[in-house]
Parts: C-alpha cells; structure tokens; sequence
C-alpha cells in the first residue's frame, strides 16, 4: 500500500510518501513562507525526486486538524483537490495524534502542544503500549492551565513537544508538579512521515473517507467567529 501524506496544521509544512514500512521520501519545511507558497512545489519536487507516478497512490492522508484555520484549510483543499483529481480516497488523521507519534515508543507520557492564542493549545495525552498508541485523553482546545492540572492529576513523567512548548515553557515550569521533559529539535514538530504512519495504519482498518465528504475538525470557532460572536452577545 502507498500513500501520500500532508501536514500543514501549524508552522510546518510537510510532504511524505510511504510504501507499506518504508518512508519512501520527506520534505519538511519550518519557515516563514506560507503554506499555500510550499505545499505543491514541495509536492512536485518529492514526486520528482521519487519518480512518483500519483496514479500510483492508494490513498492520500491530511493531518485534519485542530490547527491554524488557514493551514488547515490549504491542506484539505490539497488534498480533496488530489483525491478528485485521481479518484483516491482520503485518511482523515488527527493532527494531535499524527505528532505524537513523532515521539513513537516514548516510555513516559506523551503530552503534543500546538499554540492555539489566547493561551489555548491544541494538545492530548498519549502513551505507547505493545506497540500501539494509546490516547489517555483525546485531542481537544483548552487552556494551558487544564492540560497541565490533568498532567498533574496523572501524576507521571511527561514529554512534550510541538510550536506551544515555547509558548508555555514558564508556565510548565511554574506548575507543573511531575518530571517532565522536551522533545529535541529533530522529533518536536508535525511531520508527513508520522501522518504516513498512521495513515497506512487507518488505511489497513478501513478507515477511509471520500475527497467530497472531507472536512477539517477546526475543534473551535476562528478568530473571525469568535469577535463576531462577541458583538452579538454585547449588543444583546
């Protein structure tokens, strides 16, 4: 089984290929150029470089979100664009899962935190176990502090990684009440090749979706909604 997967949830935008366990190729880029700017040159230069024939493809994995709206949406829109084009089905992968397992294997707790403003973060726990990832609490948006008072509940050692850590780093350090730890540089932001992984993976049970029926999970409103949202309310 081969796939093509997609990752332009956060600051990074990543393009991978993956044949049954072999990472066939990656291109990771963490830079200020916008997605809409790298995805399809990245795409094209992957393709070429692997002598890609996209007919070839079995499915097309899209970290779906949460993320940054406008990340999201140009990953979806890649992707259902493909999927039509080539008449392939989508793997829909959470993005918080897929960078979690970035720190596949990981003995401690595995805790993924995307900077969502306002001193929210996309985040989740997981922990590996025989060999499977185990979600302990689901992806969600929620402030710093409830994730780390779960943590602290928890009451087990923890890695985190992602675009958050340096946001929240003090705050970490200030209240948290367990070990913990950070991933390194080369392990700590989303990658294709973990969204390949998974994809296979979900691609293997079945779990596949049309390019038509694909939609991000934005898990909530966007900043555009929100203030629309609060001039409703104050004028209520």
């Amino acid at each position: 089984m081969k796939i093509l997967a997609l990752d332009s949830s956060g600051l990074v935008a990543s393009v991978a290929v993956a044949e049954d366990d072999n990472l066939i190729g990656e291109y990771t880029i963490n830079y200020k150029k916008t997605h809409s700017q790298t995805l399809l040159p990245m795409l094209d230069e992957v393709a070429k470089m692997i002598e890609l024939d996209l007919n070839s493809l079995d499915a097309i994995a899209v970290s779906a979100g949460p993320g940054s709206f406008t990340g999201l949406r140009i990953g979806s829109a890649t992707a259902k664009g493909l999927g039509l084009a080539l008449d392939k089905p989508l793997i829909h992968i959470p993005t918080v899962d897929a960078l979690a397992c970035s720190l596949w294997g990981c003995a401690d707790f595995v805790c993924p935190l995307m900077d969502a403003r306002r001193n929210q973060t996309y985040t989740g726990i997981y922990r590996f176990e025989d060999g499977m990832l185990k979600i302990i609490h689901e992806q969600c948006a929620v402030g710093i502090d409830e994730i780390v008072n779960v943590i602290n509940r928890i009451g087990e050692p923890v890695v985190f990684l992602g675009d958050g850590v340096p946001v929240f780093h003090n705050y970490i350090e200030e209240n948290l009440t367990v070990r913990h730890s950070y991933a390194p540089a080369h392990m700590n932001r989303q990658r294709a090749g973990a969204v390949a992984f998974l994809g296979l993976q979900y691609l293997k049970e079945g779990r596949i979706e049309s390019a038509a029926d694909h939609h991000p999970d934005y898990l909530r409103l966007s900043q555009a909604e929100r203030e629309r949202k609060e001039r409703m309310q104050a004028h209520e």
